[in-house]
Formats: C-alpha cells, sequence, structure tokens
C-alpha cells in the first residue's frame, strides 16, 4: 500500500486552491458589467438598495448557471422533461459548485397540499401508523389522503420480469375521506349564482364567468339536444334541469363536432371548484366566492381521512390527531414511543420534527394547508430538508431569510446560516436586517441607487469596512429611528371582540381609528388571524371598506408591466388616440398595435428542444414591441414605445403639463413614486420585479381604493434601511388623510414610529394569541415587559 511522504503532505494541493467563485462581466437585468469574487465555504451577505440589482447577481446570474449547468449533466432524454434555462449574460463563471435555492415563492397552493405532505414527515408517519397503529387497516396508502381506495374485478394482467399472472380482482386501500376527496371541505353551491331561471339559454340564462356570449360553453348546453334552448329554466321539466344541471359526462356530436357533455354543476366543480382560490383570475376568484359557500366535510370532520384511518390508533391517538397537534408536542409524543422493531424510522422522524422546532415553527401542525403559509414560513419549511443533509461544498442561496421574523427569532436563523457554512458549504444571502449582516464573513454592497441607477458594486469587504466605507448602506447601518415626541389622538375606535381564529384565545381588543398601529409580536403569535381573520371581517365599519395590502405574488406573464398593472396603460392608450384621432387599442402591444413579427414580445422565442431556448430582439421593431406606423403617432414630442421606456419619476413630469398633461395618468405615477418605484420603467416585465417591488407595486394600486382602514402585512419586506425612512412618510400620509392604518409588522422602526402598539404572544402557537400589550411605543419601552418591548428598548437605547 503506497504512503504519503512528508514533502507530499506538507505541499498546498492543487483541489485546495480553487476556493473562490469568479463573476466577471455580469450583464443581467441592470447589472454593469459587475465583476466580483466571492469567498467558498464563507456566509456572504449581499446588500443594497431594492431595485439595486441583488437578485439579479445572485439568483439570475451565479444560481442560475449552476442550476444549468446541473442540468446538462443529465442525459438529452431527461432534460426534455426539465425547464430549460438559458445561459445569464455574464463573459465568466468560475468555480460554482451546486446551488440550492430557499427563495420564498409560496407553497404550491393545492388544497390537497400540507406541511406534512410538502416535507417527508407526513410519509414518515403513515409508515409508523401501518406498522404500530391498532386495528391494522392497511401499508402506508391507508393513511394517506391523496390515495383513494380502489377496488376492480375483470381479468387484470400483472407483469413481473418475464412472468404474467391474471388476477380476478385488484384492490387498494386508501386513507382519502370520499364525501371531500381529501380536501376536508365541501362546496355548496348557489344555483341563483349559476343562472338566471327567469331567461332562457338563448337569452344568456347561465351566469358563470366564461359561459356567455355564444361561446362553446354556452353552446354546448343550447345545442345538446337535450333542453329547449328557447324556454326559460324555471320552465324545465324534472328530466330536463337532471340534464343541464346534474347529467353524467355523454359522448355525443354537438354542433357537428365530438364532444363530453356534462351536467353544469360537476362541470363548474372540476374546472373552478377544485383549484385554488388564490391562484384564480381575480373575476373567476369573485364568482367562487360569491357562489359558493365551503363547510367543513361532515363526514371526516376536516381531517380529509376515511374513517378506518381515523380509527387505527397508537396510544390512542390516530393519525388524524397527529396531525392537528402543534409540531413540537409531535415531537414530544413521538419521543415517548419506544418501539426497538421501528427505531431507525422513529430517529428520522424525531430529527425531522426538532428540525421544525430549532427553526421556530414548532407552533404549526403538519395538516396546516401549505398554500396559508407566509413568504417567510414557506421559506422555512424548505430548510427544513438541508438541516440534517450529508452534503457539504454546496452553494446555499437564501433569499430575505429574516423575512416575517421577530427580532426575538432573528438570532436563531443567525445561527442556522452559521451551521449551513460550519458544515464547509458556501452561503450566499440577500438580506436588508443588520442584525443578518452583522454576522457576515463577506458582504457585497450593490448600487448606488435602483433601477438604471444601480447595478455596480459599491463595496466587497467585511462588516466593518462597510461601516466606514460610506455607502448607503454603511451610512444607514447604526440608523436609529427615535420614539416620537407625541403621538396622534385617536378619532374612534374598531372593536374586536371573542376572536378566536386559529390559536386567538377569546381575545378582546380596541383598534384606535386616525391613527398609526403597529400589531406586533414573535412568529406565530396571532397577529395575521387578528388582523386579516377578525377585523377584515368584522370590521363595524361597513361603510367605510378595509383595503389589505398582503404579501401574495403577483401574477403576471413576461407581457405584463406596471404600465398594465396598475391600469395606467388605459388613460394612456386613451391620450395617445385622442390626440392622433385614432383608435385606442393602436398603442397596445397585446392588441392591434402588436409588432406582427413577435406578436407584440419584442423577442423571438426559439425552442431547440431539449437545449436550452433563445430569445433574440426582434428585428422588425427592434425591441420595441409596435409596428412601424404605430411609432409615427406622437404625444408631447414621444411615440408610445418611448414613453414605456421612462422610469416613473420621468414620465410623472411629462403627463404633469403641457401637450401631454393626463391627469388620471398623473394621479398614478404619483402613486408609484409615493411607495419608492420611481426608478421602474413602466414597461418593464413584471417578471423581473424582486418580492419587495411586487408589494410596493400591489400597494400603490390599493391606495387608489376608496377605503377609510388600510391594513398592510410587513410592509418593510425587501426595503434597504435607507427606504424604510421613506415608506414612514407614505404611512404618515395615509393617516393625515384621514385613513386608519393597521401594520402588522415587526421592524423596530415602524414600531418606534407607531402612535399605538398591539403585542401578541408571550410566544407562538398555543403559547400564544393573548393580547400582551397594548398601548403607545414609549411606554413598551418603559415597560419592557414582552420579547418585543426588550428588543425596541435596546433599539431606541432606552
Amino acid at each position: 500500500m503506497a504512503k504519503r511522504t512528508d514533502a507530499q503532505s506538507s505541499a498546498p494541493h492543487a483541489a485546495d486552491s480553487h476556493d473562490l467563485i469568479r463573476v466577471h462581466g455580469a450583464r443581467v437585468n441592470n447589472l454593469k458589467d459587475v465583476s466580483i469574487e466571492i469567498p467558498k465555504r464563507r456566509l456572504t451577505v449581499f446588500t443594497g438598495v431594492s431595485g439595486s440589482g441583488k437578485s439579479s447577481l445572485v439568483f439570475d446570474t451565479i444560481a442560475a448557471e449552476s442550476q444549468r449547468l446541473i442540468n446538462e449533466t443529465y442525459s438529452a432524454f431527461v432534460q426534455g422533461f426539465m425547464p430549460t434555462l438559458a445561459r445569464p449574460e455574464v463573459d465568466v463563471l468560475d468555480g460554482l459548485t451546486t446551488a440550492i435555492i430557499v427563495d420564498q415563492q409560496r407553497m404550491g397552493a393545492d388544497p390537497r397540499s400540507t406541511v406534512g405532505t410538502v416535507t417527508d414527515a407526513h410519509a414518515m408517519l403513515r409508515i409508523l401508523f401501518s406498522r404500530l397503529g391498532k386495528p391494522h387497516i392497511g401499508p402506508p396508502s391507508a393513511y394517506s389522503f391523496n390515495t383513494a381506495s380502489v377496488r376492480a374485478s375483470g381479468a387484470i394482467t400483472v407483469e413481473r420480469g418475464d412472468k404474467k399472472t391474471v388476477k380476478a380482482t385488484y384492490q387498494r386501500t386508501g386513507g382519502m375521506c370520499t364525501r371531500c376527496e381529501g380536501r376536508g371541505t365541501v362546496s355548496d353551491i348557489d344555483l341563483a349564482q349559476l343562472f338566471d331561471d327567469s331567461k332562457s339559454l338563448a337569452e344568456g340564462a347561465i351566469t358563470v364567468p366564461g359561459y356567455k356570449g355564444g361561446g362553446w360553453n354556452s353552446r354546448l348546453y343550447s345545442e345538446s339536444g337535450f333542453v329547449d334552448p328557447d324556454k326559460p329554466i324555471r320552465k324545465y321539466t324534472k328530466k330536463e334541469l337532471h340534464d343541464f344541471l346534474h347529467r353524467e359526462p355523454t359522448r355525443m356530436k354537438i354542433a357537428g363536432i365530438n364532444m363530453t357533455y356534462e351536467g353544469l354543476i360537476p362541470r363548474v366543480q372540476k374546472s373552478m371548484l377544485s383549484k385554488d382560490k388564490e391562484a384564480m383570475q381575480p373575476h373567476i376568484r369573485e364568482f367562487v366566492e360569491r357562489a359558493v359557500t365551503f363547510t367543513t366535510c361532515p363526514e371526516c370532520d376536516g381531517t380529509r381521512l376515511s374513517e378506518g384511518a381515523r380509527s387505527s390508533k397508537i396510544k390512542k391517538i390516530s393519525i388524524a390527531d397527529a396531525c392537528a397537534m402543534e409540531i413540537r408536542d409531535l415531537a414530544e409524543w413521538i419521543r415517548g414511543l419506544a418501539e426497538p422493531s421501528v427505531a431507525p424510522l422513529l430517529t428520522a422522524l424525531q430529527h425531522t420534527l426538532d428540525s421544525f422546532v430549532e427553526i421556530g415553527l414548532g407552533y404549526l401542525a403538519l395538516d396546516r394547508p401549505s398554500g396559508t403559509l407566509s413568504g417567510g414560513e414557506a421559506q422555512r419549511v424548505k430548510m427544513i430538508r438541508h438541516l440534517g443533509s450529508s452534503l457539504t461544498d454546496v452553494t446555499y442561496v437564501f433569499d430575505e431569510p429574516t423575512t416575517g421574523l421577530h427580532p426575538h427569532d432573528i438570532q436563531r436563523m443567525n445561527d442556522l446560516l452559521l451551521r449551513l457554512r460550519d458544515k464547509g458549504n458556501t452561503v450566499l444571502v440577500v438580506e436588508h436586517k443588520p442584525q443578518t449582516i452583522a454576522i457576515a464573513d463577506h458582504v457585497v454592497d450593490l448600487g448606488p441607487g435602483a433601477g438604471t441607477a444601480g447595478g455596480t458594486v459599491c463595496f466587497e469587504g467585511t462588516v466593518d469596512g462597510l461601516r466606514a466605507g460610506g455607502t448607503v448602506t454603511g451610512r444607514h447601518l447604526g440608523d436609529r429611528t427615535a420614539l416620537k415626541a407625541t403621538v396622534r389622538k385617536p378619532t374612534g375606535k374598531l372593536a374586536i371582540r371573542g376572536a378566536s381564529t386559529h390559536n386567538l384565545q377569546d381575545v378582546d381588543v380596541d383598534i384606535p381609528r386616525g391613527v398609526l398601529t403597529v400589531v406586533t409580536g414573535v412568529a406565530g403569535s396571532g397577529k395575521s388571524s387578528l388582523v386579516h381573520g377578525s377585523l377584515c371581517q368584522q370590521s363595524g365599519a361597513p361603510e367605510e371598506g378595509v383595503v389589505s395590502v398582503g404579501q401574495g405574488a403577483i401574477r403576471g406573464s413576461r407581457r405584463s408591466n406596471p404600465a398594465t398593472y396598475t391600469g395606467l396603460l388605459d388613460p394612456i392608450r386613451k391620450a395617445f388616440a385622442k390626440a392622433n384621432g385614432v383608435k385606442p387599442a393602436l398603442f397596445s402591444a397585446n392588441s392591434e398595435g402588436a409588432c406582427p413579427t413577435c406578436n407584440g414580445a419584442g423577442v423571438l422565442y426559439t425552442d431547440l428542444a431539449m437545449m436550452a431556448g433563445v430569445a433574440t430582439t426582434c428585428e422588425d421593431c427592434e425591441g420595441k414591441r409596435f409596428e412601424a406606423s404605430v411609432l409615427d403617432h406622437h404625444l408631447g414630442g414621444r411615440d408610445i414605445s418611448e414613453v414605456l421606456a421612462m422610469p416613473v419619476t420621468e414620465a410623472e413630469a411629462f403627463f404633469a403639463d403641457g401637450e401631454a398633461r393626463t391627469p388620471a395618468a398623473h394621479k398614478i405615477l404619483t402613486r408609484l413614486s409615493d411607495v419608492g418605484l420611481g426608478y421602474l420603467t413602466l414597461g418593464q416585465p413584471l417578471t423581473t420585479l424582486s418580492g419587495g417591488e411586487r408589494q410596493r407595486l400591489r400597494l400603490a394600486t390599493h391606495m387608489a381604493e376608496k377605503g377609510g382602514v388600510y391594513v398592510l402585512d410587513e410592509p418593510t419586506t425587501g426595503l434597504h434601511l435607507a427606504d424604510v425612512e421613506q415608506l414612514l412618510g407614505l404611512l404618515d400620509r395615509l393617516v393625515d388623510a384621514g385613513k386608519s392604518v393597521i401594520v402588522i409588522e415587526h421592524h423596530p422602526a415602524v414600531m418606534a414610529h407607531a402612535d399605538w402598539i398591539i403585542d401578541l404572544g408571550p410566544g407562538a402557537g398555543h403559547d400564544g394569541g393573548r393580547i400582551v400589550f397594548e398601548g403607545t411605543p414609549a411606554d413598551l419601552v418603559a415597560a419592557r415587559a414582552t420579547l418585543t418591548g426588550e428588543h425596541l428598548a435596546d433599539y431606541v437605547g432606552g
């Protein structure tokens, strides 16, 4: 056996020299030929104002290229099933390792997706119950609410290798509740919302979206022959009404085309009610909310499971009971199961559940629908699978992991990031919070501004170097918002009585009107349950609407942009049409004015099968998206493509006066400027906006609504320290305009600026749900009686 000599062992190995990720000439989105070197196996934090290019560098360049290179190692057949990723616009990317992206994208909002199913916890619980549950009811699938029981008879051939076996029957035991099909809720449909029974089909009796105007959906019923299209629905016979509403799927020819006819109710249930409400288009969601009431399934009592699955128990606990427990309580219960036959399974399950508790999610339950998790919670659930991973030398990429975390919880998150690093991994974090920036081994500060004013590296080095560096981030790192000398006086109150949504424990609270109220507390203490679940339902002020600005993702294609999303394009098109005496539709790249070559996309997409698709600028319109003749029409000396290329601040001045004066457009642009989006161009695709930019775009849109109460859910998400000041000014303007502003927030600057604070706690889950303090920020600091009070006192130096 060969032995190493001392000379060999002391000399540095060539493999140890690869200790940097090198980026040269990155030009993705607004990056201006960025070149940096990032140390491997260290924690690097990327900072900079919102829109400065952090996500473009970390996610769209480094992580995207790593993902693309890994995908290329698979066979062409496998690549055909994977998303095709184009190579980022960068000259050199060297020293990359496998990248694992832990972002804030909401989890799949499928009704059957839960915290237990998106981690391995539910699968392990099912195996545990199939081994130890009494009475024994079957394999792990018998405890799954996503698996239906199947029984079939006939000549069924089962092939195993060369052997073929013909079976007379086939049986699979599943745990799905047959009534609600594993959803936990059943829907009742208000027939009056589906059709107007005083009209006939020919007169447009069906009022379901997509069934009007003589399209195929309405012709399916009027030309089926089952009902008389000219007879009012209220005069139908019993058979006609059954065929119209409940008929089973029937293959037949309608208008000369082979189609499947089906009753209106099952058709609407399949096409609309089986989907997640949040993922629907606004007009469909509005219809569903109006037409359908969802109630807890009476058969399974919301557990989603069949009677058999609920009857099988371990120590008097069924799998439904286990999934309904808070995870920290479930972890304790599992710890008490000493069964040698399943010891390895218990160890693995124990580790997963302990990871939930460790990461601050012990207050969740495994049966919590994954679509109801906040962005921060979703990101932390995704971290669970990586905490116990044996992989090392991996690049972990985090997008603001402290989102939704109380200052008390941020230290715990910092410890996890450092643990990942200490295992020999490279950790890249996009972050604004000073507490997380402080633990960085290396800091990259982008800027100096946002949009076209950003995209350059302003600073690289240590945290101490950043403080002394004089960049925007360095100057604001030690910022402290002082407590207000005087607070506003309330003009009334919004009374909440007996609130018991989720973990709230029969809470009574008065939220003052006409002031800035901050609702705070540790993650999982019941803030959102109190505000969204109680206030928005019983505000006691039906005459003045509650305008709620949440954190849900903005849904839009690459054709959507700030101008289309905010409704700004409508007054602009009308102004162009009026000035030139033509139709407004000409000035829409999605309508008559679109370039015929690229259909108004500005680029041509070439699909190269299993290779990465290529996007090339359209040669005919040169990326302007409009037909050449449309660009001959001008308003204030600019054509429509030039207007869409303007930043918000320039467009605001352009539409303020002169020939281009358009008050309706100017009003929307002022709101965009107010929320700090003055650097965005009007035609920038929504798909390129950061999370913080999307939320502020939504806020600007909601500001137009006639509401007396504004509810904002963590509006500092994605905001740089320098931008928080601008947000506080915006909140003040809303209050000064006579609005009541309620903010769910952890940021100490927002808490210090509040007129009134409501603190929930003292802990999370069943340890929370109570009001532990209500009063002014000064009183909270003076008392120091709660976790929030202690952190706020440290922040303001009280």
